[in-house]
């Protein structure tokens, strides 16, 4: 083996064992807890080609739409409110977008408890589970459908207040690794 090699097993040994001592004690915290989350759910209509393409535009405007409301929510109780206070704009702006699509179905918003499949997002797991949800129906609401998290904004990009640049949230051990590798 050469010195490389060595550093590289030493180095993923080293993050184990922190990640033995360090998960136990993150994962037990209240911060990881189903109840610590909201999350966002868009139906499709349909499993057609068509229906799963508009709800990707949904997204996108309804994201735009929540980013810079929810940009100053620093709890989970107060994005919820945010959303509730939102919801028929929320369902206006889909179903404006269904409309200009030449979709003859509307969308409707609500916020409920809803059951979840475990999922990751990058290097947050969410156990399954009920979660408080941003639902959002696409007609039937019987398609496919996508779905992440509002509160804390995993899928949600704040723009600095001169809008000038997006927030990029980074690794430091990704870094570290990346660095020591010449990537």
């Amino acid at each position: 083996m050469n010195l490389k090699q060595l550093l590289c097993i030493g180095l993923t040994f080293g993050i184990l064992i922190l990640g033995i001592f360090l998960v136990p004690a993150q994962a037990s915290s209240s911060e990881l807890s189903s109840s610590s989350f909201l999350r966002i759910h868009i139906r499709a209509n349909s499993n057609e080609e068509i229906d799963q393409q508009v709800k990707y535009i949904v997204k996108d405007e309804v994201v735009d739409y929540l980013t810079p409301l929810l940009a100053n929510a620093d709890s989970k109780s107060k994005a919820m409110d945010i959303v509730n206070q939102n919801l028929s704009e929320i369902s206006q702006i889909a179903s404006l977008v269904l409309d200009r699509e030449g979709y003859n179905y509307d969308a409707k918003a609500k916020l409920t408890s809803e059951y979840f499949p475990l999922r990751c997002y990058d290097n947050v797991v969410l156990e399954s589970g009920e979660y408080d949800s941003l639902i959002l129906e696409l007609g039937t609401g019987t398609g496919n459908n996508w779905w992440c998290v509002v509160y804390p904004p995993l899928c949600f990009v704040a723009t600095n207040p001169d809008n000038s640049k997006d927030i990029t949230y980074r690794s430091k051990i990704l870094d570290i690794i990346n660095n020591f590798f010449g990537r």
